[in-house]
């Protein structure tokens, strides 16, 4: 038997690892989560940008109603003022009188005021609605796609293990040297660092060695670890 026959099986456990390691990087639901979270920060975003608004409008609405409120009280109190018999001089009742028509005035236009505030106060009440179901959406969804990748992330694990422990048991069996070379041509090649050489021909590179380098292979013991010319990789004759 080839003594570096068992690196190709060692490489393709390595290649599976990868691969799983990869495909549980990449789930569809890692991503989803990510993008479930950039919509809930602009959801959030915008619900505070919405609540600000809101409060300005309450705020001022509130203020306009105390006005109004004290408004009122005055012209109630002018108006006892009025008619409670105290006040006698003609000038002076029809001075209260103006006066509490004025007051009256004032106060109907705090409460249009505040009728406006209300009015622009709906709308934004309607959208931070729509922004809470939102938000409420996505939180379920992100809960959803949190179950999903759990369990898809565990299916994987066990693969990941079994594929592991295989792996493990297949480089036991290679020579601590061959394993270091083998490791760090891993690092750099892109995770192929073994490959058959077929009829003259790398299968790592597929480039044709030249007829020297090949006699130069032939003539080495069966224990001898050769590279590819071209690449670099290990050959496994």
């Amino acid at each position: 038997m080839n003594p570096f026959a068992p690196l190709l099986d060692l490489q393709d456990h390595d290649t599976t690892l990868d691969q799983l390691r990869h495909r549980r990087e990449t789930l569809p639901d890692r991503a989803l989560l990510k993008d479930l979270d950039l919509v809930a920060t602009a959801l959030a975003s915008r619900r505070g940008d919405v609540a600000a608004e809101r409060e300005v409008l309450a705020r001022e609405q509130r203020r306009l109603e105390g006005e109004a409120g004290l408004i009122e009280a005055k012209a109630d109190a002018e108006d006892k003022r009025l008619y409670s018999g105290t006040v006698t001089a003609p000038k002076e009742l029809s001075a209260i009188q103006d006066e509490i028509k004025a007051l009256k005035r004032h106060q109907g236009a705090l409460e249009d005021q505040v009728i406006e505030h209300m009015e622009a106060i709906e709308p934004l009440d309607a959208e931070l609605a729509v922004i809470d179901a939102d938000l409420a959406a996505n939180a379920a969804a992100v809960d959803s796609a949190h179950q999903r990748l759990t369990v898809a992330e565990a299916e994987i694990d066990v693969d990941i293990d079994r594929v592991l422990a295989e792996r493990d048991e297949l480089a036991a069996g290679v020579a601590p040297g061959v394993l270091s070379q083998y490791e760090a041509l891993r690092r750099t090649m892109s995770g192929v660092a073994v490959a058959r050489l077929d009829q003259g021909s790398c299968r790592g590179c597929h480039l044709q060695l030249s007829k020297v380098e090949l006699d130069r292979i032939r003539r080495e013991p069966d224990d001898a670890v050769v590279h590819c010319e071209e690449c670099g990789r290990i050959l496994v004759r």
